[in-house]
C-alpha cells in the first residue's frame, strides 16, 4: 500500500529527475556558492484555510527561511505523519497544493517519507520539510551588518495569517474577509537583492510576529530599534478583529511578509522595488536603528507615548503553522 501511495500520489505530483529514481537519497548537483539548509515542521489546525492549506504553508515556510539568508531555494524534502482515517482526497489536495506552490517558486521536491500512525496518535496530518539553497559568494546578510541610522522596512500588512487562522478555527465572522498571506517570497527577495546592495539583513515575522522578530534582531546586534505605530500597515479587518479579541497585532504570525533592514541611502529605492512587486505593494518604512536603548525595540504609539516591545512569552495562537 505504501508503494502504491508513493507511485500513485507523490511521484505523480512531485515528478522530477532526482525523485523519479526512488533511491534512498536524492543525488543533487552542486552549484557555485555557499550551502544554506533549513528544516521545519507544520502542525497547523485547521489544515485547510482561507488563502492556503498545510501543504502550501510547508513549502512556503521552508522557501522563505532560505530566502531570508539570501539563498536561492532549489530543493525540498517532504515528510508526512498521517493519522489513520485521513481521507485520500484531503491528502491529494494537500500534495497537489505543495506541487503547485513548488512549481510557482521554481523549486523541486526531491525526497520524502511517509508514516501512518494509529487513529488518535496525530491530528490528521503533520508535515516536515527541509530545504537546500545556494548563496552567491558576494552576498552576506547578517545581523552583524546592521548600523545605526539604518531603516526598517516591512513588505506588507501585518497579522493576516494568524487572524485568518484564528477566525476560521473559532467560526468568527467579520464584515471584511480575512485571508492568510501565505506565499513564497524567493522571487521578491531575489528582485531586491539583485538590484540593491544596501540590504543588511532580512527576517520573516512568523511565530511571535513583528515584535518578536525585531527584538531578536536588536539583541543580536546590540543596537536599539524605534518603530512608528502609525507607519506599520495593518488591514482594517485584522486590526478590528485583534481589538475585539484583545490580541496585539504586533505578535500575530505572518507567512508571506518580510522585514528588511536597509542602509539609509538605499531605503527609498528598496521600498519602491518592493512596492512594484505583487507581494510588496503595501510595503512601508516603519522605523530606524538607533544607538540609544541598545537591545530594545521601542514603539511610538498612535497616542504619542513610547512602549517597549519584548519577545512573545508563551503563544497567543497555538498551532498557527
Amino acid at each position: 500500500m505504501t508503494h502504491e501511495l508513493i507511485s500513485r500520489l507523490f511521484k505523480r505530483y512531485f515528478s522530477n529527475a532526482y525523485l523519479d529514481l526512488l533511491c534512498d537519497a536524492a543525488v543533487l548537483p552542486q552549484p557555485k556558492g555557499r550551502l544554506a539548509f533549513t528544516t521545519d515542521s507544520y502542525v497547523i489546525q485547521p489544515i485547510f484555510f482561507a488563502g492556503g492549506d498545510i501543504g502550501k504553508l510547508a513549502v512556503c515556510g521552508t522557501i522563505n527561511d532560505l530566502s531570508m539568508v539570501g539563498a536561492n531555494p532549489l530543493y525540498l524534502s517532504a515528510g508526512y505523519i498521517l493519522e489513520e482515517g485521513l481521507p485520500f482526497t484531503d491528502l491529494e489536495r494537500i500534495v497537489r497544493s505543495m506541487a503547485e506552490t513548488a512549481k510557482e517558486a521554481g523549486v523541486e521536491i526531491v525526497a520524502g517519507d511517509t508514516k501512518v500512525v494509529q487513529r488518535g496518535s496525530a491530528d490528521k496530518i503533520f508535515i516536515n520539510t527541509a530545504g537546500v539553497g545556494w548563496i552567491p559568494d558576494d552576498r552576506n546578510l547578517s545581523p552583524g551588518e546592521i548600523r545605526a541610522g539604518d531603516k526598517i522596512i516591512v513588505s506588507g500588512c501585518m497579522g493576516d495569517h494568524g487572524m485568518a487562522i484564528l477566525c476560521q478555527r473559532e467560526g468568527l465572522e467579520f464584515n471584511t474577509s480575512l485571508v492568510s498571506d501565505c506565499a513564497p517570497l524567493n522571487g521578491l527577495v531575489e528582485t531586491i537583492l539583485s538590484r540593491h546592495r544596501g540590504v543588511r539583513v532580512m527576517r520573516d515575522p512568523t511565530r511571535g510576529g513583528l515584535a518578536t522578530a525585531l527584538v531578536e534582531l536588536a539583541r543580536a546586534r546590540g543596537l536599539g530599534f524605534e518603530i512608528e505605530e502609525t507607519s506599520v500597515p495593518v488591514h482594517e479587518g485584522v486590526r478590528a478583529s485583534c481589538e475585539l479579541l484583545g490580541l496585539d497585532v504586533f505578535y500575530v504570525a505572518n507567512e508571506g511578509k518580510l522585514i528588511a533592514i536597509v542602509s539609509p541611502a538605499d531605503a527609498e529605492a528598496v521600498l519602491r522595488t518592493l512596492q512594484d512587486h505583487p507581494l510588496g505593494r503595501d510595503a512601508r518604512i516603519i522605523g530606524q536603528v538607533v544607538e540609544e536603548h541598545p537591545n530594545r525595540v521601542v514603539l511610538k504609539t498612535i497616542l504619542g507615548v513610547k512602549r517597549v516591545m519584548d519577545m512573545l512569552t508563551g503563544e497567543q495562537l497555538p498551532r498557527i503553522c
